[in-house]
């Protein structure tokens, strides 16, 4: 298994980025390091599941 590093680069919505700003701010980090965290999360997995099955749902693709 490669367990290296990679650059992962987003275009986020600046309302998003604000949101995102706040959320890390209250915890004392940088966006990234809020970012980066949410995505180790135990939970994450199943959370991004449910919110693409949802997605998929408003758009009718299921």
């Amino acid at each position: 298994m490669f367990m290296g590093t990679s650059v992962l680069s987003l275009r986020i919505d600046g309302e998003l980025l604000d949101r995102l700003r706040d959320h890390a701010a209250k915890r004392g980090m940088s966006v990234q390091d809020y970012v980066i965290r949410t995505l180790i999360r135990d939970d994450f997995d199943e959370r991004f599941q449910t919110a693409v099955e949802e997605t998929e749902k408003f758009y009718g693709l299921t």
